[in-house]
């Protein structure tokens, strides 16, 4: 496959990626009822298997970020597809409601590995078209949440909040084969411009210092503030508004 498709190929698998990885995790809110009157837990308790996957992916940013920036990015894509799918079905299956909020609370683990996504379509694609490829990768993202709310609306009463999950996490594992085997790891910094006329490039890893340093940057701060406190109400609507609605 020449180059300038295969990049195209990879921005399918990746756009394929976001689509169920957001739909899987907006399934929790449409089913929210239904596992709730399986368990026979209330809303406080419920809230805590939302709140469990955000703290744990929370946590897991820089984590994975960190080991992105050290480790071929495909590949750990890959194990975070693989995590979702595996994490999904287990949560599908546990016969209780602790062991379910513990297994839900491990499916965060993969909700922070965008960073290394976003990094190999840097790679991929130059910056004269790389704006308009992460705005086009953006797409997936409602649309994985209308295919959520389709899918859990459509089939929750068909084959039951269970077999929801276990489908939604049988495509996670499928999608984690179809990157570890399909996504070649891009050298870094290979679509910059001026980079190309290098011919041998130094790996620059992670710096701690570097990275503790950033929390002198006002910018950066206020960035991330806006993020923190812009995240309370879509939490809100996400989890809850089909339960409201009821």
């Amino acid at each position: 496959m020449k180059p300038s498709r295969y990049r195209w190929f990879v921005f399918a698998v990746f756009f394929l990626f976001m689509l169920l990885h957001q739909a899987d995790k907006l399934l929790i809110g449409p089913l929210t009822t239904p596992i709730m009157d399986e368990f026979h837990v209330n809303e406080a308790q419920m809230g805590m298997v939302f709140s469990g996957a955000v703290v744990v992916g929370a946590i897991l940013y820089p984590i994975w970020g960190y080991l992105y920036d050290r480790y071929a990015r495909a590949k750990l894509l890959a194990l975070a597809a693989f995590i979702w799918g595996s994490t999904t079905w287990i949560s599908s299956a546990m016969p209780t409601f602790p062991a379910f909020m513990a297994a839900r609370a491990c499916t965060g683990i993969d909700d922070s590995s965008y960073p290394g996504l976003y990094n190999l379509v840097a790679d991929y694609f130059e910056p004269a078209v790389r704006s308009k490829v992460n705005g086009l990768l953006e797409i997936a993202m409602p649309l994985g949440y209308l295919a959520g709310m389709l899918l859990a609306m459509g089939l929750g009463g068909v084959i039951g909040w269970r077999g929801v999950f276990y489908l939604t996490g049988s495509l996670g594992i499928v999608t984690a084969a179809v990157i570890f085997f399909g996504v070649k790891e891009p050298k870094r910094g290979a679509s910059e411009p001026e980079l190309r006329a290098i011919e041998q490039l130094s790996d620059y890893r992670f710096n701690w210092k570097t990275a503790l340093g950033l929390r002198r940057n006002l910018t950066l701060l206020l960035v991330i503030g806006n993020g923190f406190f812009g995240q309370f109400p879509w939490q809100v609507v996400t989890f809850w508004f089909f339960r409201y609605l009821e």
